[in-house]
């Protein structure tokens, strides 16, 4: 008969594949929660201890570390000494082996989560059986995938498997031990500055792209296991995703998640924002956004921090963006979104992802924190004459979290929680201001009585006296030139009122 040894954690489609290999003619073997289950379906199971003659023991930290299991899974039936060596321990080879391991990615990523709790989540047994049977593939189908189930079980029924098939099953095998254990060493492992000293990169690819940034770049989404991220993406309608999509969404996306308590929408294009505002509901916001900078926002793709509902549908039925990306959108929205086949609409959600942030530079990567926008006013300090009103005091704080998503140099304009211009990576701060005021002159927004905020502390007094003569009447920005004297003159001189914040928030 042939046999088949199955323990896993993620017990997803289990029954299933156990009701189909028991048809198929299987033994099925396996270890205590997963038997249990099988059981409970009314199917045949042996427990491994059965087989071993051991029971499990140290809170079952050893059940299948036996070899009366790995002679099973390691033997080759094409090698007379093996098949002899089987008969005289009385072993029978397996034929599958369907194995997930203990959650360990998921254990680490909770919050509260205790080293003893982590360390327990460390599986040994199962990478051991998969890798057994990974590397004699030829003759043990490996299966740690549960979206493979019904693909396994249309194999079998088929009858011989190829040996191209199982490579591809050993392949994703050690691809998955290989992540498994980058996850461990990630987590035990602490370096300078509460860094790792080595860092093993471990993503899969999620989905082919058509090109890159320009059509003759071959390109691909690849995702790692990170919770609310890429991986999470839903796409409910429109044309398939660009890489430059992606890009964009993935800026949108982190600029709207500044506001977790109030409804946020931004408007990227080319991975910088050239509208974002709040709101009292998300069409207030989503308005307010697109009025930030009308011909830029033309096919560009918006991101909202709330769901997308019929109303917010309708307002942009008449409207031309590439994308629209929100953590919900009702089915009431795509009904009206349908009208526009093209358009692609995403579930995406919204929020600040743990770990690190990589950048890659020529034989390298450039690691570092995540950055996440600090919106406490614990260290902010004026340091001129004149304190910023209630109302002024109010508008930077919106417009601090605005300029965080911004690339630097960034300087943004802001009135009633809009952002009315935005002077973005340019070379020089003096330059980011008068590009903020021109393109909300561009677009007839009133600077008199507007706000400033730099991502960057002031080298020279030329952008404040720049900014003072389109009426800006208070600054927001970190702090710490040598000539911070010569800027809070020039704001007292001009009467200005500034907050300095202490930190900085250069997007590169």
């Amino acid at each position: 008969m042939k046999r088949a040894l199955i323990s896993v954690s993620d017990k997803r489609g289990i029954v299933e594949l156990s009701a189909g290999l028991v048809e198929l003619g299987f033994e099925l073997v396996s270890t205590g929660g997963t038997a249990q289950t099988i059981r409970k379906a009314s199917l045949p199971v042996t427990l491994v201890e059965e087989v071993t003659g051991f029971p499990e023991i140290l809170d079952g930290r050893v059940k299948t570390l036996h070899p009366k299991v790995h002679a099973g899974l390691l033997a080759r039936p094409d090698i007379e000494q093996h098949r002899l060596a089987l008969e005289t321990h009385g072993i029978a080879a397996f034929q599958l082996v369907a194995v997930n391991l203990y959650p360990f990615q998921s254990t680490i990523a909770q919050p509260n989560v205790t080293y003893e709790d982590a360390i327990e989540n460390i599986d040994v047994g199962g990478p051991s059986m998969l890798r057994a049977a990974a590397k004699n593939h030829q003759f043990v189908l490996p299966v740690v995938d549960p979206t493979d189930y019904p693909k396994v079980l249309e194999l079998l029924r088929a009858g011989d498997i190829g040996l191209d098939i199982r490579r591809a099953f050993a392949a994703k095998v050690f691809s998955h031990t290989a992540d498994y254990d980058n996850a461990i060493a990630g987590y035990l492992t602490v370096g300078d500055h509460g860094l790792p000293p080595r860092l093993n990169l471990s993503v899969e690819q999620l989905l082919p792209l058509r090109y890159g940034e320009n059509p003759e770049q071959r390109a691909a989404l690849y995702a790692s296991e990170e919770p609310r991220g890429i991986r999470d993406l839903k796409q409910r309608q429109g044309k398939e995703l660009s890489f430059n999509n992606l890009l964009d969404i993935d800026a949108a996306t982190s600029a709207v998640a500044v506001w977790k308590n109030r409804p946020a929408c931004c408007i990227v294009k080319h991975a910088t924002p050239c509208g974002i505002a709040v709101g009292r509901t998300a069409l207030e916001a989503l308005e307010k956004a697109r009025a930030t900078d009308p011909l830029s926002a033309f096919g560009g793709v918006i991101a909202c921090n709330t769901v997308i509902d019929r109303t917010i549908a309708e307002n942009l039925r008449d409207l031309f963006f590439e994308v629209i990306v929100a953590p919900s959108v009702h089915d009431e929205a795509l009904a009206v979104f349908a009208e526009k086949k093209n358009l692609r609409v995403v579930e995406l959600p919204i929020g600040d992802a743990p770990g690190l942030d990589w950048k890659r530079v020529r034989g390298g990567f450039l690691v570092q924190d995540r950055f996440r926008f600090d919106a406490s006013a614990a260290e902010w300090t004026v340091p001129t004459g004149r304190k910023p009103t209630v109302d002024e005091h109010n508008e930077l704080r919106f417009a601090w979290g605005a300029v965080a998503t911004v690339k630097s140099n960034a300087i943004l304009l802001s009135r009633q929680e809009q952002a009315i211009g935005i002077g973005a990576g340019q070379m020089s701060r003096v330059d980011a201001v008068f590009m903020a005021i021109h393109k909300a002159r561009q677009q007839l927004h009133q600077t008199q009585g507007a706000v400033l905020a730099s991502d960057g502390f002031f080298p020279f007094p030329d952008a404040v006296e720049e900014a003072a003569r389109a009426g800006i009447t208070a600054i927001i920005q970190p702090g710490g030139s040598v000539r911070d004297a010569e800027v809070i003159a020039a704001c007292n001189r001009l009467d200005i009122a500034m907050i300095t914040t202490g930190k900085r928030m250069f997007r590169h």
